[in-house]
């Protein structure tokens, strides 16, 4: 395949990896194949944050409603049919908080850290050679849950019994598939895990999150109910930039719903709806796109004291668009079907570009703002610059917080290599989102229509001295034809009204 027709394929590649990959709090394995790690082979099974249900003593592996829960179902393993003629170890699902980490593998006399127990950790009598090495937990005897299944002679197939296990602790729960068999290097894995919250199936870092979006729904239609009700009565008024306005807040309303319902439907179900997802994905991209170049446009003066931007319409709208196809290829990967409260290493790859162009916005969004605020200094224009001061001011404050915040998680995530402190998690995306309503409402109320409107707008009418002067630059006097000179000249020296001429002037044409 030629570089040209890859890049054709991709949006479809990524279209179908995107409905094909496991959705929601229900994990599913198909044909999932185990990776070498050290002397062991695994398999990651998920990785959840999960609020504990109350214990209850006459658990009867069947849980209900209300209690939190991890459940395998249809759990079976295949090998091919050359590596079948013989009966095999086991194959272990390990099941630990993040707390628990160190009880599972181990090393003799201080040596190298295995997961499977060694000849020498066997003649130690601490483990069984060719199982996982893991101790009782300290702060839980009963845990981790560690069982297995093996395959018998000639057999194909291995099949967990189905199982239960309820939460009885608040904890990071993950779960790993393990062998230690090199001989079963190609069995695959097949069947579905489900992991339930107190509350529901969403994973406990994102449940925070429904709550929040339905508030910040809420937030919305307050605030579109105020700029409607200004746009309405005074539309007379309404100028382009306000329109702007309306549709970031429209997008807004959209976005905070979507993100909602799809919340709201992966809890109830535990699959999480892909179309909804996608919706939610690009409406916010789209706002986000659209309120980056709306800042852009005030900065640059455009509908305020310049009537177009001229050349640099084509230079914004490609920045526009790249900004647009960088984040919503970011979002998609993010959110579509995400199953654990892990992200992957890849979203690194994707988060550099959509920051290096936030850094560009930035950057030519202060610049024109600066050119901006000089011109209108320069010409006196006070309502204006009053107005371009506060806005300078606001996203000043935006950056700065945004930088610091930055800072704090990275500062996290260095500190959090376990996700430890997966109950907060939901506050990082939150932050941006209430960041960017703020700043929303600061446009809101600096722009809001209003009867005096127009004094905001650009006028080309000559009303103010900026426009005056820079037209008078452009103009250049053209010579005046000689009888109406003289004419003037006539009636200057009478004493009329109309122009006067130097006194030099005046004595060359008595001469003449």
């Amino acid at each position: 395949m030629s570089g040209l027709e890859l890049r054709s394929a991709l949006p479809l590649i990524l279209f179908a990896w995107l409905l094909l990959r496991g959705e929601g709090s229900i994990h599913e394995y198909a044909g999932v194949r185990f990776v070498s790690r050290g002397n062991a082979f695994v398999i990651h099974g998920g990785s959840e944050g999960i609020y504990s249900s109350r214990p209850t003593y006459n658990f009867t592996g069947a849980p209900a409603n209300g209690d939190a829960f991890i459940r395998f179902e249809k759990i079976k393993f295949q090998r091919p049919r050359e590596f079948s003629n013989f009966s095999s170890g086991l194959i272990q699902a390990v099941v630990f908080e993040v707390d628990d980490r160190e009880t599972i593998g181990g090393s003799a006399y201080g040596g190298q850290r295995a997961i499977c127990c060694t000849a020498d950790l066997a003649k130690l009598g601490v483990c069984t050679q060719g199982e996982i090495i893991h101790r009782p937990s300290t702060k839980n005897p009963d845990w981790p849950k560690v069982f297995g299944v093996s395959f018998k002679e000639d057999k194909l197939v291995a099949t967990l019994q189905p199982k239960s296990i309820e939460i009885t602790k608040t904890g990071m729960y993950n779960l790993y598939f393990i062998h230690c068999d090199p001989k079963l290097k190609d069995v695959t894995l097949g069947g579905i895990t489900m992991w339930k919250n107190l509350t529901g199936y969403l994973p406990g870092r994102m449940a925070p999150l429904m709550n929040f979006y339905g508030i910040m729904s809420l937030a919305f239609v307050i605030l579109g109910i105020f700029w409607f009700s200004q746009n309405a009565r005074f539309w007379r008024e309404v100028l382009p930039l306000q329109n702007c306005v309306t549709l970031v807040i429209t997008l807004g309303m959209f976005e905070m719903a979507f993100w909602y319902f799809d919340y709201a439907q992966f809890n109830r179900t535990g699959v999480r709806p892909t179309g909804i997802t996608i919706w939610a994905v690009t409406f916010g991209t789209i706002k986000r796109t659209v309120a980056r170049l709306i800042i852009l446009m005030v900065s640059m003066g455009y509908g305020v004291v310049r009537p177009t931007l001229g050349g640099l319409t084509s230079k914004v709208v490609m920045l526009g668009v790249t900004f647009f196809m960088a984040s919503e290829v970011l979002e998609l990967v993010e959110n579509v079907g995400a199953v654990s409260d892990l992200s992957g290493k890849a979203r690194l790859f994707l988060v550099l570009p959509v920051a290096i162009l936030d850094a560009f916005f930035i950057l030519w969004i202060f610049t024109s703002l600066s050119a901006t605020l000089t011109k209108l200094q320069a010409k006196r224009m006070m309502a204006k610059l009053d107005i371009y001061r506060k806005f300078t001011n606001a996203l000043a404050v935006a950056v700065i917080v945004s930088v610091g915040w930055i800072c704090y998680e990275l500062y996290l995530k260095s500190i959090d290599v376990y996700n430890e402190q997966w109950q907060n998690a939901w506050i990082i995306p939150a932050f941006w989102q209430v960041l960017s309503f703020s700043l929303l409402c600061i446009i809101c109320a600096l722009w809001a229509p209003s009867q005096n409107s127009t004094r905001y707008a650009y006028s080309d009418d000559g009303s103010e001295e900026f426009d005056k002067d820079d037209t008078l630059t452009l103009i250049k006097p053209s010579p005046m034809p000689k009888d109406v000179r003289a004419g003037l000249e006539t009636r200057s020296l009478h004493g009329g009204s109309g122009f006067s001429l130097p006194s030099e002037d005046v004595e060359e044409e008595k001469r003449e």
